[in-house]
């Protein structure tokens, strides 16, 4: 099961036009559909690559990708179906091959306040690429919280 969900975020993180990061993200109901599928990119599909470096924004920019996450696009979708309560988000960043890599810890607060708004019940990251780990979105947002 675990794999065919790995390979559906490395196909969602293959769309990605993103030059720094490519990522992907899909979320499944409660009964085992995919709902909601999302790739980093600029809004709105804008044509342009990114290019800028987070040294390159301004201090005040909390967010220092010029993407909307991968997360959020799947987010997105899965609201239009109504069938999100109690689903499960899954995530996954590529190498400069194109190849899944490990999840490092939680660390985006932006996409884990938007997924306890609509009811996601867990986040889960690929530590181990055979296995992912599933944190309680309240865990995963405590967690990035505490993220240095």
């Amino acid at each position: 099961m675990y794999r065919n969900i790995l390979r559906e975020c490395v196909n969602e993180a293959k769309k990605s036009s993103c030059d720094r990061s490519r990522c992907g993200a899909i979320i499944i109901d409660l009964d085992d559909n995919i709902i909601g599928r999302g790739y980093n990119s600029p809004a709105a599909n804008e044509a342009h690559r990114c290019e800028k470096n987070k040294s390159d924004y301004n201090i005040k920019v909390t967010d220092k990708t010029c993407c909307i996450h991968a997360e959020q696009r799947a987010i997105l979708e899965a609201v239009k179906n109504k069938k999100i309560l109690g689903s499960t988000l899954y995530f996954i960043r590529l190498d400069n091959e194109g190849k899944p890599k490990p999840s490092t810890k939680p660390y985006c607060t932006i996409c884990s306040k938007l997924a306890l708004e609509v009811g996601i019940e867990y986040f889960a990251l690929f530590h181990d690429l055979l296995k992912p780990r599933l944190y309680k979105t309240q865990e995963y947002n405590n967690i990035s919280f505490e993220y240095e």
